[in-house]
């Protein structure tokens, strides 16, 4: 895996990249997130024959942030697009998790013909969340303190030992560097009067991809009912319950999450089984 800055439009991003070849997938983090929160992915998935990118969103890790720069789920939508450009996929296979699931369902809806496939985890924007979970991940963005960052990280991992001195410091300095408590702002704003707006589940419905849907069974931000409604709701998806995962099972439980998304991606769904991966 190699990482470097990579202009995209106005933007300046971070990239990790592993792989080569035609066979792209790319990686899209969520609120407060960035390109490596994929670190148990990105060569995985690349081992197995994919050229994986993951790049930082714009108000985010090491890309440009701050006044100026639009953090909402159009804003990203473009992004990604401009990205998807720049580096020369065609129909790419395109992962999101948290407000990253939204944005690729949102990109993928609007720009069905060019992806092949998508991947959703924890997503938020497929359905309605309600003031209250709006409210509350808000109010998470605009807590970068070092208390806000150990509550959040906390939540949203499961196993506590998987959240390490080294982690939280890191998470802390990044989300508190020049421009980031602008742009979070400018997120969480969005977030709280605009997100339940956009939802994308009903177009998804009616989309012509294969749609891949991952829940952790203990996620507390986006409930596993929310995954189960969209599986209801989309013809063409398929949902995966990870046991004792919260909302980034795809780091929590990386290797289970990348056999799941490359046995999906082969049409092998469910037929090799593993402990405490459940396909519906």
């Amino acid at each position: 895996m190699i990482s470097y800055p990579m202009a995209v439009g106005a933007i300046t991003t971070r990239v990790l990249e592993a792989g080569h070849g035609d066979n792209v997938i790319i990686l899209v983090h969520g609120t407060g997130g960035r390109a490596d929160r994929w670190v148990r992915n990105v060569d995985a998935l690349a081992g197995t024959g994919y050229h994986v990118y993951a790049m930082d969103l714009p108000g985010h890790g090491f890309a440009s942030k701050g006044p100026g720069v639009a953090c909402s789920v159009p804003a990203y939508r473009a992004f990604l697009g401009e990205f998807v450009a720049a580096i020369g996929a065609s129909q790419p296979v395109i992962v999101g998790t948290s407000l990253g699931g939204h944005v690729v369902a949102s990109y993928a809806c609007e720009q069905a013909g060019r992806v092949r496939a998508i991947a959703l985890v924890g997503s938020m924007g497929l359905v309605p969340i309600g003031d209250e979970a709006r409210g509350r991940i808000q109010a998470g963005a605009n807590n970068q303190t070092r208390e806000g960052v150990a509550g959040k990280m906390q939540r949203v991992i499961f196993d506590p030992a998987l959240v390490t001195p080294e982690m939280l410091e890191e998470e802390w300095r990044i989300n508190n560097s020049p421009g980031a408590k602008e742009s979070f702002a400018a997120l969480g704003s969005y977030i709280a009067s605009d997100l339940d707006k956009e939802v994308v589940g009903e177009q998804l419905a009616r989309a012509d991809f294969p749609t891949l849907l991952v829940w952790g069974d203990q996620d507390k931000t986006v409930a596993p009912a929310i995954g189960e409604k969209v599986r209801a709701l989309v013809p063409d998806s398929r949902l995966v319950m990870l046991a004792g995962a919260a909302h980034t099972a795809y780091y929590e439980r990386a290797d289970d999450f990348n056999a799941v998304l490359v046995d999906f991606l082969a049409g092998r769904d469910g037929q090799t089984p593993r402990a405490g991966v459940t396909w519906s």
